[in-house]
């Protein structure tokens, strides 16, 4: 397995947390995806060290919206550069193995806003639904070579980036208060926002031969949140 975020120090306490557990050998290497030559040194990385990439997640991604009239040019691109670029330029080092192989999974992580982008956004929700439209290309050319390419649309996940919201905030309540609250002003059908393990669970199977006909598929993890489209 081979794992890749911007700081050493989680990507190292990661990787012992695999491989203690039995996960096999793990290369972990510290980038920025949102560079070309980052993306390039990754995966030949990852394939000195393990061997053919059979499986690629693209996972990079920021929360970002705001009015329309505000995103400058410098925004824009930014933020097709890291959700978007990423995903193509690592797909198109991977991709002609995995058609010669005969073999592979690609799985793009993005959010719901991809199928009903809200207003206020942009730009996530226009760069998640350009990466809506990369997986059906890709799913459409890899299908004669047995590469599947689905998109795993995110709802609200317990992770990092609300642990730090809440930390930086009052905290005049616990977290799991603040992640209940959170739960009851959206709405959510299930009452509270799904773990890490639920999301892992569904990209495990999309990537293993139990999902051998499932291709080109946007399929939402939200607990129901979303309307039916």
């Amino acid at each position: 397995m081979a794992i890749v975020a911007r700081r050493e120090d989680v990507l190292e306490q990661t990787r012992k947390e695999v491989e203690s557990a039995g996960g096999g050998r793990v290369f972990a290497c510290a980038a920025d995806v949102a560079g070309a030559e980052e993306i390039e040194r990754v995966i030949a990385g990852a394939e000195k060290a393990l061997g053919p990439v059979d499986i690629l997640v693209n996972n990079a991604g920021t929360s970002r919206r705001m009015p329309f009239e505000e995103i400058t040019d410098a925004l824009w691109a930014e933020d097709l550069e890291l959700k978007l670029f990423a995903a193509i330029r690592a797909a198109r080092l991977v991709f002609p193995g995995m058609k010669q192989r005969r073999w592979g999974r690609i799985i793009n992580v993005l959010n719901t806003g991809a199928k009903a982008p809200p207003a206020g956004g942009a730009p996530t929700a226009v760069s998640r639904a350009a990466g809506m439209a990369l997986t059906k290309v890709l799913a459409g050319e890899g299908a004669p070579h047995n590469v599947l390419v689905n998109g795993l649309l995110v709802g609200r996940i317990e992770s990092d980036q609300w642990y730090n919201r809440w930390r930086d905030g009052d905290q005049s309540q616990s977290y799991e208060e603040y992640l209940a609250d959170m739960a009851s002003d959206l709405k959510l059908p299930m009452g509270r926002l799904g773990t890490a393990e639920e999301f892992a669970n569904i990209a495990c199977f999309l990537c293993s031969d139990a999902g051998s006909y499932i291709n080109g598929c946007a399929i939402n993890v939200d607990g129901g949140m979303s309307p039916v489209v």
